[in-house]
């Protein structure tokens, strides 16, 4: 797939076939992410991989899906969950600086290696964040950036363009995602 197509397919994703994601995907990914840019290079973001059925589901369990879809119904149903979650982890006695900045810059990388492969994902920031900083045994000097879903798709997810400037993002007939975005010429302005 050229860079294009991918960056055109990646999409958030929320529902998935129970499939494992393999160990040479997941280094991929994480490598990847590891490859991303990061102010001054001070590197502080770090991950935290959940991939065990029992823990996958403890993560699960702590995170809220698609908040423009009433009564949780962007939320994978049993048997359409995630198979695996990364938690994106600021450093703050590395770097309180631009952390946000690089962890988006590695969700970014980490999610394109993913999709190179297949694997849809989905970025969550509505979740327990003090639970899942247990959890994952934070530190005071660290915080839980978002958690990451992983899994291959049972569903497609899409783009069109924005209609009447209605932005949120919606089910078609099909139950696939569909994702209104501006148009280039509404967004770029030249001098």
């Amino acid at each position: 797939m050229d860079i294009m197509e991918l960056l055109k397919t990646r999409r958030t994703y929320r529902r998935f076939e129970q499939k494992a994601i393999s160990d040479k995907i997941l280094e991929d990914m994480l490598t990847a992410a590891r490859y991303a840019s990061s102010a001054a290079n001070k590197q502080p973001i770090s991950y935290v991989v959940v991939r065990t059925p029992e823990k996958v589901k403890e993560v699960f369990d702590l995170t809220k899906w698609a908040g423009y879809f009433p009564n949780d119904a962007g939320r994978p149903k049993a048997g359409e969950e995630p198979v695996l979650f990364i938690g994106i982890v600021e450093n703050l006695d590395i770097s309180k600086n631009y952390a946000d900045t690089d962890a988006g810059l590695a969700i970014s990388n980490l999610t394109l290696a993913a999709w190179s492969h297949g694997v849809g994902s989905c970025m969550i920031g509505a979740c327990n964040k003090p639970k899942l900083s247990e959890m994952f045994g934070l530190t005071e000097n660290q915080q839980l950036h978002t958690v990451v879903a992983f899994g291959y798709p049972s569903h497609k997810s899409y783009i069109e363009d924005v209609k009447d400037g209605a932005i949120k993002y919606y089910l078609d007939e099909n139950q696939d995602y569909v994702v209104p975005k501006r148009k280039l010429d509404d967004i770029v302005k030249y001098l």
